[in-house]
């Protein structure tokens, strides 16, 4: 099939001093166009249609910024390229502002010149090329480290490698190598499943020899060691998976030097428990015992006291009364007076420590709202809403208020969460806890027993004791559970719902990232 030249107009006043570049261009398969002003090169782009502009700035008649500001008027996604014997700096910012593509300073040799029109029109296609190339070429490597996985680092190390890779791909629109990764990270998922079930006791127990960092670590390992300095900012934001953290981590990169980390959410990978374990550094029945009168029936009340878990753990860890300002956010509806208090408390001193909830609460009203469903209907679409969210964020606003004011910063999140295409029937009294990834009760029986990471003990879960939960069900992979009653019904409701509290990597191999102001 043969294939359209891309087309080029070239717009400069002493265009036949060009003679060599244009020649360069149209041998390297481009169809070039020349005129020598502006009046001409718009009635050019009028008739035709060209790929790229490249636009001197300095002509007689219309300058090409004034070329420029006509042509984004009337072809709004352009793409322009200026050319320019000038070095200044004012020069250079009016035609950032204007959105030049690419800026180019004369005398430019015919390979700088290739280098921008290559960027620009074959970027895209050499991107996915090369990530391509770079995947099969690692394929067997990951192949290998999945089937010789023993150890958390092991596991740890492969989600990361396979995080990046899906990220990478999907960006050079590689679709089908995406699914190669997708078949990887279901292997994973089922593997990682059942050597958690075999080692999480473990993991729990006082004095541990070998497990990773965990929720109950959190603070000491990361958030205690910088209370020294004056201020510090911890940020905990709700449900982030590590695959969305690195969607948004571009945008901090240019105010903070970034440190990522790894760690293991503890089970269930739901807010009740792993976020009070980042808060009071204790296992959830630590925190029962120490606090009785918390710990009742009711989930939705289980996070009232994470002020005061953290200022009691901080004060543990430091030996003095660390000064704290605990704030929740749930929406961005009232920003503004967020920052003005995060500001006041910054002038204060002390840990700042915020949560925010939205990306938590999408992925439970995903699956209740057909519009949120259709927006964020894949795992792709859920990372873009995530960067869009954060652009406009609060959340945003307090880490560039942080970078400007110079204060060190904690960023993380306290579970992930998985999409779910895999029902699992359950047999369960009335009195089971409603919850799709986990249930607490009794006589509780999963009808794929591999599909679950089960026990009677809730020791190994470190969980109080309940008046009546004396069975557990963590769901393994993607399942979700569902009763034989209305069966359809829940099927269909819930398949391909963003569900957490379960056991896979997407919920528990999380992100710590700690940032440094530039």
């Amino acid at each position: 099939m043969q294939v359209t030249p891309k087309r080029i107009l070239w717009v400069d006043d002493e265009v036949e001093l060009l003679e060599p570049h244009l020649l360069f261009l149209r041998q390297r398969g481009y169809h070039v166009d020349a005129t020598t002003n502006g009046d001409d090169a718009l009635e050019l782009a009028r008739r035709e249609t060209y790929d790229l502009v490249l636009l001197d700035e300095q002509m007689p008649g219309k300058r090409g910024l004034e070329v420029l500001a006509e042509l984004r008027r009337e072809e709004p996604h352009a793409r322009v390229v200026m050319v320019t014997k000038s070095e200044e700096d004012r020069t250079m910012t009016e035609a950032i502002g204007r959105r030049v593509d690419d800026y180019l300073v004369k005398p430019a040799s015919p390979r700088q010149v290739l280098s921008a029109v290559t960027r620009l029109l074959e970027g895209p296609q050499l991107l996915q090329q090369r990530a391509a190339q770079d995947f099969a070429a690692r394929f067997g490597a990951l192949s290998r480290m999945r089937d010789e996985a023993r150890t958390w680092q092991d596991y740890f190390e492969l989600y990361s490698e396979l995080v990046d890779w899906d990220l990478r791909l999907h960006e050079a629109q590689e679709r089908g190598l995406a699914d190669s990764v997708a078949a990887l990270l279901a292997d994973v998922r089922r593997e990682f499943g059942a050597y958690v079930a075999r080692v999480y006791e473990e993991w729990t127990r006082p004095q541990a020899a070998d497990r990773p960092p965990l929720s109950v670590d959190v603070v000491e390992r990361f958030v205690a060691p910088r209370t020294g300095e004056d201020r510090l900012l911890f940020v905990i934001i709700d449900c982030l998976r590590l695959d969305q953290w690195r969607t948004i981590r571009p945008l901090l990169a240019s105010l903070f030097d970034v440190e990522e980390h790894l760690y293991a959410s503890i089970l269930p990978t739901a807010t009740p428990y792993s976020r009070n374990a980042i808060f009071g550094g204790k296992y959830p029945d630590a925190i029962a015992r120490a606090n009785p009168g918390w710990w009742g029936t009711d989930e939705g009340s289980l996070n009232a006291f994470e002020d005061r878990l953290f200022a009691e753990q901080l004060q543990r860890l430091t030996g003095r009364t660390v000064p704290i300002h605990y704030e929740k956010s749930f929406s961005d509806q009232e920003a503004d007076e967020l920052l003005a208090r995060v500001r006041r408390a910054f002038r204060e001193g002390g840990v700042v420590a915020l949560v925010f909830n939205f990306i938590d609460l999408l992925t439970h009203g995903r699956s209740e709202n057909a519009i949120l469903m259709e927006v964020a209907r894949d795992v792709p679409a859920l990372r873009a809403l995530t960067r869009q969210w954060f652009e406009h964020s609060s959340a945003y606003r307090v880490l560039r208020e942080a970078a400007a004011e110079r204060i060190p910063t904690v960023v993380t999140t306290d579970h992930g969460s998985i999409l779910c295409e895999r029902p699992v029937t359950v047999f369960a009294r009335r009195d089971a806890t409603a919850n799709l990834r986990y249930k607490f009760g009794q006589d509780l029986r999963a009808e794929v027993a591999s599909a679950v990471f089960a026990t009677s003990d809730e020791r190994v879960l470190r969980l109080p004791k309940g008046s009546l939960a004396t069975n557990y069900l963590l769901a393994m992979e993607d399942y979700f559970f569902v009763y034989p009653t209305k069966l359809r019904e829940y099927q269909a409701r819930y398949r391909g719902s963003f569900l957490h509290g379960g056991v896979s990597p997407e919920e528990m191999i999380l992100p710590v990232a700690l940032l440094r102001p530039r």
